[in-house]
């Protein structure tokens, strides 16, 4: 009869803590709503890793034109959000505490795509893929944190296939690794699709850039990711699949397609602890995120929770902050940025020590 007891006691005590991590699961959601005075503009489904904190940016009125991508510098506690538009300044620069710092005025970029902090605890530099057609386009920009320009690779203002001299069409995106190794996805519906490495000194190390279906081919790669495992993860946009590659070889390891029957990977980063990966799908407004496969085993995806945008928001890219775990969205439809901050209930969760 004791044991009865105990087991009885053990059981209420358990489904007792349930009920209150519901409760107040539930009531962070409506404080959120109610503080914001409007409507939930997302819902969460599967596990709650995520929140939206709606006090960033401070002055989101700052936002004027389409917001198309985004890049943070963890150590510096910077955010850059990269937006087009005809008289619109194509950078803007805010604080992770939501203050505005400063905006680009650069007469260099035209029609940015893809933002990239790279290098951020030493020497950080901005990198930017410019789609446009005019006389800076069909590059990637290396910029200083103040918007001074610094590099360009590709030939400004001519689109083409070169490796040597290298050439783009509407390059999409660009990961610069830590060993200062280039990974880049071109293009954004031009004539190219392809992925290349580059090596530190900017020598091309190999390419996978036919198109089609089959494996190592693309259509419209969109986003490229490099993990802790020697493994460089594209968004095949067209093709509605994230495909890996080995980054020393180049060669092709698996694909993902199960999870992306309804739309596309427009955007794929890895949270800072490595075990999800955020995978952005623009026209069905929703953030996931998938479980990342351990060493050897790249297997089926297996998306874990979901972050359902509002109508017509179109969320493109994303980044995140590598101390915090804080994830950085850019919207095209809401023309804006938003931050989702780890959801936790006093611990740690995604964030890297």
């Amino acid at each position: 009869m004791k044991r009865r007891n105990n087991l009885c006691l053990i059981v209420t005590t358990m489904g007792t803590l349930f009920l209150l991590m519901v409760v107040l699961y539930g009531s962070i959601n409506s404080q959120q709503s109610e503080t914001s005075g409007l409507k939930p503009d997302y819902r969460l489904l599967g596990r709650p890793l995520y929140k939206l904190d709606i006090n960033w940016p401070k002055y989101p009125e700052l936002f004027s034109g389409e917001v198309f991508g985004v890049a943070v510098n963890q150590y510096a506690g910077v955010v850059y959000v990269a937006q087009r538009g005809e008289t619109v300044p194509k950078v803007l620069v805010f604080t992770t505490d939501g203050e505005f710092l400063q905006a680009w005025n650069t007469s260099t970029l035209e029609m940015p795509h893809g933002i990239f902090l790279a290098d951020a605890a030493t020497n950080p530099t901005v990198w930017v893929t410019d789609v446009g057609n005019g006389p800076y386009g069909h590059s990637i920009k290396q910029y200083s944190p103040s918007g001074k320009l610094l590099q360009v690779l590709g030939s400004m203002g001519e689109a083409g296939s070169g490796v040597n001299p290298l050439q783009f069409d509407q390059p999409a995106e660009i990961f610069v690794h830590s060993s200062g190794e280039i990974y880049i996805v071109d293009g954004d519906g031009g004539i190219n699709n392809r992925l290349i490495k580059l090596s530190k000194d900017l020598e091309v190390q190999w390419m996978h850039g036919e198109k089609g279906q089959g494996l190592a081919q693309f259509y419209i790669p969109h986003s490229v990711a490099v993990d802790n495992y020697q493994r460089v993860w594209v968004a095949d946009r067209g093709n509605k699949r994230i495909q890996v590659f080995n980054s020393v070889t180049g060669d092709w390891l698996g694909t993902w397609g199960s999870c992306f029957n309804e739309d596309a990977p427009y955007s794929v980063r890895l949270t800072p602890d490595q075990k999800y990966f955020v995978v952005v799908q623009l026209n069905t407004n929703q953030i996931s995120l998938l479980e990342a496969p351990p060493v050897g085993v790249i297997g089926q995806c297996q998306v874990v929770s979901v972050i359902q945008l509002a109508e017509d928001v179109k969320p493109h890219l994303v980044d995140l902050d590598l101390k915090t775990g804080a994830l950085y969205v850019a919207e095209i439809g809401a023309q804006q940025a938003q931050k989702f901050t780890p959801f936790s209930l006093g611990t740690g969760f995604l964030q890297d020590g």
